[in-house]
């Protein structure tokens, strides 16, 4: 039996990992994940700074749960169809967006923000690598996205300072 045939979207632990099923894409099912991520974004985007944090921090530590579930409902470890992990990632990613930029839902930011969140999670530069090749279960799975988002964050962060997001 193949992992995915383990799966129901009807359990809502799987539904969460799979991205609500982006992640059951068959090609490029993280990129999937991260493109499923915006719509809700956009929902945090509209919400108070602290909020979208608390949100975002509940998510990452529910995820932790969500993505061992999952994992080991499968029988895999960070099997590609989870990417839960991902939709947290490019929140992170995003953080500083709405609360810098006039305009957080402009698709020119949101662009930016999933570039260089997939870049991050694809290149894994380290300490992401480390992370993931040494850290297991579901907080395994999620560091190296929370990190690559806290990353990819940050040079967006320094793209918008360099073009006078704070003067």
């Amino acid at each position: 039996m193949k992992p995915t045939e383990r799966l129901s979207l009807g359990n809502p632990w799987h539904l969460l990992a799979t991205g609500f099923g982006s992640g059951l894409s068959p090609v490029i099912p993280g990129t999937m994940g991260t493109l499923a991520a915006i719509p809700f974004y956009l929902l945090l985007s509209q919400l108070p700074f602290g909020i979208y944090v608390a949100i975002t921090l509940f998510a990452t530590l529910i995820g932790i749960k969500i993505c061992q579930r999952t994992s080991d409902d499968m029988g895999v470890h960070d099997h590609g169809s989870i990417v839960w992990d991902e939709f947290v990632g490019f929140w992170i990613t995003m953080l500083v967006v709405p609360y810098m930029v006039q305009g957080s839902g402009e698709w020119s930011w949101i662009a930016l923000g999933f570039v260089l969140f997939r870049f991050f999670d694809m290149v894994k530069p380290w300490p992401i690598r480390w992370l993931d090749q040494h850290v297991a279960g579901g907080f395994g799975i999620m560091i190296d996205d929370v990190l690559a988002g806290v990353m990819a964050g940050v040079v967006l962060a320094g793209i918008g300072f360099g073009i006078g997001w704070f003067g």
